[in-house]
């Protein structure tokens, strides 16, 4: 057994997250096991852009309310408690609503090159509104 150091909490990249999400990674990919995992934390409005994972990615939301929405525009709203599963290959976003935060342990399983995500493009404004009046 072994007891993991607590990592720093960082602010996650502009580049892949609209508004103000924060990221404490727990788990890195230590061979031979593949498995990432952090604690993500997003303010009102805050989102990720639309990406996909190679493997598929397990979400389980810890507090608040948020939406996982897929490029069919089928929308899921979760709460404290909720686990939800994209499968691979799978273009979606997630984040909070506008009026709450959400918080969520992310796992997905790494590939031999990295965490195994591609990251798009950004959620447009009108994407992230049509999802919360579904």
């Amino acid at each position: 057994m072994e007891l993991i150091p607590v990592n720093d909490t960082v602010k996650a990249p502009a580049a892949a997250f609209t508004g103000d999400v924060h990221v404490t990674p727990f788990k890195k990919a230590d061979p031979p096991s593949r498995l990432v995992a952090a604690l993500v934390r997003f303010t009102p409005g805050a989102r990720t852009n639309w990406h996909s994972h190679a493997v598929g990615q397990t979400l389980h939301v810890t507090e608040g309310v948020g939406v996982v929405v897929n490029r069919n525009g089928d929308v899921i709203r979760m709460r404290a408690g909720d686990t939800v599963w994209t499968p691979p290959g799978e273009e979606h976003w997630h984040g909070g609503t506008n009026s709450t935060c959400m918080s969520h342990i992310a796992m997905v399983e790494g590939t031999d090159d990295g965490d195994g995500t591609t990251w798009l493009e950004p959620v447009t404004d009108e994407q992230y509104t049509a999802a919360h009046t579904r």
